[in-house]
């Protein structure tokens, strides 16, 4: 890197640390460290939430994808987005969450169940949020290694040290100076302070691309280049796409439905300063992306074209041959091995693919297809040999970005990409190892201690917690393996507690009826068959497919598979591989959801004692302890308001961008980029080349504009709320009690604060 990129990297990642050290003093009690008082903005929630959302693994993992698939799937991908809209405009659980004044997961988990149900949903939680999470440090080390061009391993004192440990080891100790003085408030000004300098990024990133790639020239036919069945463009041509396609957008949306309850508590859904400011920052949501979304694409798009084009050749080969060798140094122990590979990969010549002559692509068939047959022929097809074909697979798909981007960027946009990705780690790392630790520490620890802690104490031990959990992340860093895309890796991990944890939040939010053993039932049934799956992908190649195939019961199985997958192919389509695991993260995951609900549905009925009081967790009617509002009864003369959730809580304002979310989902995404072309092309298919005007109109024209906009808008009302933050924190008054202790499923706070109201049941039914 020039030492511009140095300047433009550094001087803004030093302000970001030195703005977490200041806020410290902003800190009096838990819950200014846990919830950042409670009193948190929407535009700070929503900025913050931006960045802490959209981090380097999630870059990576996009781009991974999309170079399998394209966009043809972002058409159907439309309509995700009446159904998220629709979850934040009526406040869909996090509502709810927020009306509990829970500061965490597990005291809500205690509240509506029992304590050790807590315990036992808290450590199941930690153990998969953990387990997925601790691959964060690793892909934004190994992403920095292959961006700036350092070398595997370096010697200081005479000592060969991995590089890979060193940056992991920054990377965790930065993310500690962040959390360390204020805890979510330290967070949330610092997710908004970056979020906030990553809007003018977005923008010269994206004019960069635009500029510089021909969308009709270059863009365009490299993405209409793919054999029938796997379009990058036409949506009605996506059939034979394998492990992202239509089934596991289906998947992501109903796991999305189910498990939208499942990871609150420890992030900012405590933080607002009442449940409709919190709702605000959600429907906020649907406009604050602004050139994210676009800047994402643009990246891949840099990334297929590069890799792909005939006018990128040259360069194309210089950067498969790079990373190929990184790979290889990384993954391949053995020397001589390694040697001889790399020879055999320098000898492929550069590939002048011309599209509309030769041959389409495909996903078998492509300009990486020769560098993968060269690898797997050199290692072997051992059921070692394939392991280790299996890990250089997946780091190269990985890598890929980082490498191209480092070929192609000029000095100053590189530098300004590289602080991009330190603030997106930072601000994904940092409230990941937050959310870890405070779980462990409010659902754990402190519901197995007998005698309460003092303020200091509780604080000490919080931040203490943070710091083992990044040495939990430093060492499975360094010995964890990751075999597959990220996005299965992370679905198959976060399955562990979201196969069952869907039906616990969701009817403990809603039903009266759910009970602690329903609960233990979902957890149990739904969770287990995740773990299950897990451990038969992490040991297929190299253990359990060899002895299949040793018992001689590979042709039966793969008979079993197939016919079990066959009513619902091309989507689904099970079959024996030696490499990996039949049924992908995806279906699993499916699997174990539905799974859970049956599990809590029988489990609560066959148990059912009587109703919960939910009034009483929600602070309704006369338990009510702030003086909220009632909620509105249903009237039919406000039946359109009231669908999309509009209360009187609401101002013009609020009115105004409610609607403005709900026209631009429903008139504009549904109805007319989704139905109206449904329709066209029922009666008369478009050719490919309409599809990608299609997408070019729809998804950069129509990107840029909302994203010019939104980027005036989100600075200046981030700055806003960032300084009305820091107000009223300083003006709180902290109670002690509010620590996410819980005495006879009421919560301390409560307790005294209803004092006779609180046991007016007598016995809650669970």
């Amino acid at each position: 890197m020039h030492w511009i990129d140095w300047c433009i990297t550094v001087i803004p990642v030093i302000i970001v640390l030195i703005v977490a050290i200041y806020s410290r003093r902003y800190v009096r009690g838990v819950v200014d460290y846990l919830a950042a008082g409670r009193v948190a903005g929407r535009y700070v929630m929503c900025v913050g939430s931006l960045e802490s959302s959209l981090g380097v693994i999630a870059l990576v993992a996009l781009v991974e994808a999309k170079y399998q698939t394209g966009y043809a799937l972002s058409f159907w991908e439309t309509l995700v987005a009446p159904v998220w809209t629709l979850l934040a405009l009526t406040g869909y659980c996090v509502y709810r969450f927020r009306e509990t004044k829970s500061l965490s997961i597990g005291q809500f988990l205690e509240m509506r169940y029992s304590r050790s149900f807590r315990i036992f949903a808290a450590i199941l939680r930690t153990i998969s949020e953990m387990l997925c999470n601790a691959i964060g440090p690793a892909v934004a080390a190994n992403f920095f290694i292959y961006f700036m061009g350092l070398p595997h391993k370096v010697s200081i004192l005479g000592l060969s040290i991995p590089c890979f440990s060193i940056i992991v080891a920054l990377v965790l100790f930065m993310a500690i100076v962040v959390m360390w003085p204020a805890g979510r408030v330290s967070l949330l000004i610092t997710d908004t302070i970056q979020g906030l300098l990553s809007y003018p990024i977005f923008v010269v990133l994206t004019g960069y691309v635009l500029c510089y790639y021909s969308w009709g020239g270059e863009v365009a036919p490299v993405m209409m280049d793919r054999v029938k069945g796997e379009s990058f463009l036409n949506p009605f041509d996506i059939e034979q796409l394998r492990d992202f396609n239509i089934f596991a957008l289906f998947v992501g949306v109903f796991g999305g439905i189910l498990n939208r309850a499942s990871w609150i508590g420890n992030d900012t859904t405590n933080s607002g300063r009442t449940p409709h400011e919190q709702k605000m920052a959600g429907i906020l949501g649907a406009w604050r992306n602004g050139f994210s979304g676009l800047m994402c694409m643009m990246v891949t798009i840099t990334v297929l074209t590069v890799l792909t084009h005939e006018h990128f050749a040259k360069e194309a080969k210089i950067i498969r041959t790079d990373l190929s060798k990184k790979v290889a140094d990384e993954v391949i122990a053995d020397p001589q091995l390694r040697s001889e590979l790399e020879v055999k990969i320098a000898a492929i010549p550069e590939q002048h693919h011309k599209i509309g002559i030769d041959k389409p692509l495909s996903t078998k068939n492509n300009l990486d297809t020769v560098y993968m047959t060269t690898v797997s022929n050199t290692i072997g097809h051992t059921g070692e040999g394939n392991f280790i074909f299996q890990k250089f697979r997946t780091l190269y798909h990985q890598m890929m970005m980082s490498i191209t981007l480092r070929h192609m960027l000029p000095v100053g946009l590189g530098g300004m990409f590289c602080l991009l990705m330190i603030m997106l780690m930072l601000a994904t790392d940092d409230s990941r190892i937050f959310n870890s630790s405070s779980t462990i520490i409010q659902d754990v620890l402190l519901p197995l201690r007998k005698t309460p802690l003092t303020p200091e104490q509780h604080l000490l031990w919080l931040k203490l917690g943070s710091v083992g959990v990044s040495i939990f992340f430093f060492i499975c860093s360094l010995f964890f393996v990751q075999l597959d895309y990220i996005n299965m890796f992370m679905t198959i991990m976060t399955a562990i507690w979201l196969g069952g944890a869907g039906p616990v939040m969701i009817f403990g939010l809603y039903s009266r009826f759910g009970n602690t053993f329903g609960a233990y039932s979902s957890l149990f049934v739904g969770s287990g068959f995740s773990i299950g799956g897990l451990l038969l992908q992490r040991n297929w190649a190299q253990n359990v497919y060899p002895f299949i195939e040793k018992m001689g019961w590979v042709n039966a199985l793969d008979q079993v598979l197939k016919t079990t997958s066959s009513p619902f192919a091309p989507y689904i389509l099970w079959q024996m591989d030696p490499v990996k695991f039949p049924i992908n993260s995806y279906e699993l995951y499916f699997i174990s959801m539905i799974s859970g609900i049956a599990a809590y549905i029988i489990g609560s009925l066959v148990t059912y004692r009587g109703p919960y009081n939910l009034d009483r967790m929600l602070h309704r009617g006369k338990y009510s302890i702030d003086g909220e509002k009632p909620i509105e009864p249903f009237s039919w003369r406000k039946i359109w308001s009231q669908l999309i959730g509009i209360t009187p809580e609401y101002t013009r304002g609020d009115k105004i961008i409610t609607w403005s979310v709900f026209i631009y989902t429903f008139v504009y995404q549904i109805g007319l980029c989704f139905i109206a072309v449904l329709i066209w092309n029922r009666f008369s298919p478009w050719p490919i080349l309409w599809w990608s005007n299609y997408f070019f109109v729809t998804t950069i024209v129509v990107g840029a504009i909302i994203g010019v906009v939104s980027t005036v808008w989100f600075l200046w009302g981030g700055i806003l709320d960032t300084k009305r933050l820091f107000r009223d924190l300083k003006a709180r008054i902290d109670n002690p009690l509010d620590d996410g202790r819980v005495v006879g499923h009421v919560s301390l706070m409560d307790r005294a604060a209803l004092g006779a109201d609180a046991d007016d049941d007598n016995e809650v039914k669970n």
